[in-house]
């Protein structure tokens, strides 16, 4: 059992179990009732998967930094490693985010509007995502995925910042609720889904036999 504690991807699957239980939990809202904690969830879930994203171009940008600047020298590679386990960690978040959309409009607008602009975005970075995370893994050049995840999360918040809003409100309606309990809620299930971000992250890391306990 201690073993299993100690393993990144069960980790990750216990904190999915957490989530999933707290969200059956969440408050409910006068026009949606119970249906709008699915949306609590999908919101907490690509907040998540943009903070990998971004973590991953970070992580990158210091790597390729670290070829310029003596003190960083001997941390290069480990910048390296966690760009490539974030902008994995984050290509299955965003993936995993489209079946929560759909689930979302299933339940709070009675179908799916598969033309709606940012949808049809979100499905576009993930199969462009996909190949992309693909393609560094069996490539792995590691100043290539840096520059490839920076690349990435610059053009998806470039294009989602011009994207209308049709079903998506302008953000954040839950933070601009003033309603305590949902703020404090939202900002519970975003946590979980860093802490579940983190934990595939460390697996990623494990997978690669990289050292997950810090950056050196």
């Amino acid at each position: 059992m201690k073993k299993l504690a100690q393993n990144p991807l069960f980790a990750f699957f216990a904190t999915l179990g957490l989530i999933a239980l707290l969200s059956l939990l969440g408050p409910e809202e006068k026009s949606l009732g119970p249906s709008v904690r699915i949306v609590y969830l999908h919101g907490a879930w690509v907040l998540a998967t943009e903070a990998a994203f971004i973590a991953a171009a970070l992580a990158g940008a210091l790597g390729l930094l670290a070829a310029r600047v003596g003190a960083l020298s001997n941390r290069q590679s480990a910048f390296y490693d966690w760009s490539a386990a974030l902008g994995r960690t984050g290509i299955v978040f965003w993936v995993t985010y489209l079946p929560l959309s759909l689930w979302a409009m299933q339940a709070n607008w009675n179908g799916l509007f598969l033309a709606e602009p940012r949808f049809r975005l979100a499905l576009t970075f993930a199969v462009a995502g996909l190949l992309l995370q693909v393609g560094l893994w069996l490539f792995n050049l590691p100043w290539v995925t840096a520059w490839g995840n920076i690349l990435f999360i610059s053009a998806l918040l470039y294009t989602f910042s011009n994207a209308d809003y049709v079903m998506h409100p302008p953000p954040s309606p839950i933070f601009n609720s003033g309603i305590s309990a949902v703020i404090l809620f939202f900002l519970g299930l975003i946590a979980l889904a860093g802490l579940a971000a983190w934990f595939l992250t460390r697996f990623w890391l494990g997978l690669a036999g990289k050292h997950t306990d810090k950056v050196s």
